[in-house]
């Protein structure tokens, strides 16, 4: 390969590693090229199959940062399925298309920026797909707006409730805090109206200067008018 060439295959590796979201690197040995056809439809839409060669694609992930997570992968025959679209379809595309040709083999991969092992990405191919966990997602969603509807729904009932039962107690505690029954306050006098006893003494002192001066009248009356 001209080096013209190789400097285009790595810019054009380097540039997938870097805008697609994930890459399962697979050992393709025992694969015929009619196999690596049927995969490639079986993966369109999700990922892109391509064989390469490990030199320059070393070159590409030590440019694409990526070189830790997969350098140790880039041995022996090598492809890779570069994911374009949902990565847990694209997983499911490769262990489905291994179980029916057990010539490929997935060495692991990257997704998302994290080392994928192969064990792992087994795993991630028995998650629901990314449109399925979406509408589960938006489900949940919409249940828990629907219970919280119903709740403010039900709120001016059960304030109407507790305002009820708030009055409904203060009418049962009203009797105990009344005087009881059969007992009436004492009658207050009348303003200006003097005690009684108060009122017989001052009487008995202001008779007491008529009945002297009644003495006198008599006592003059029966003095003789001719004794001097």
């Amino acid at each position: 390969m001209a080096n013209a060439e190789k400097v285009a295959a790595v810019a054009e590796l380097k540039e997938r590693f870097e805008t697609s979201s994930g890459a399962v690197l697979a050992n393709y040995r025992g694969l015929t090229v009619a196999q690596l056809a049927e995969l490639r439809r079986a993966l369109d839409g999700h990922a892109s199959f391509a064989v390469v060669k490990n030199t320059l694609t070393k070159i590409a992930a030590t440019e694409a940062g990526v070189a830790d997570q997969l350098g140790d992968l880039l041995t022996g025959p090598s492809a890779i399925a570069f994911v374009k679209g949902d990565v847990v379809e694209a997983a499911k595309g490769l262990r489905e298309f291994a179980k029916a040709n057990p010539a490929l083999e997935i060495k692991g991969g990257i997704i998302d920026g994290k080392a994928m092992t192969p064990a792992e990405i087994d795993r991630l191919a028995d998650l629901e797909p990314r449109d399925v966990l979406l509408a589960m997602l938006a489900g949940a969603m919409k249940a828990s707006m629907a219970r919280a509807a119903a709740t403010m729904a039900a709120l001016p009932t059960q304030m109407a409730r507790l305002a009820a039962a708030l009055e409904a107690k203060r009418a049962a505690e009203a009797p105990a805090a009344e005087a009881p029954a059969g007992e009436a306050p004492a009658a207050e006098a009348p303003a200006g109206e003097a005690d009684t006893g108060e009122a017989a003494v001052t009487d008995t002192d202001n008779t007491k200067p008529n009945e002297d001066a009644a003495a006198d009248v008599a006592a003059q009356a029966t003095e003789d008018p001719t004794e001097d």
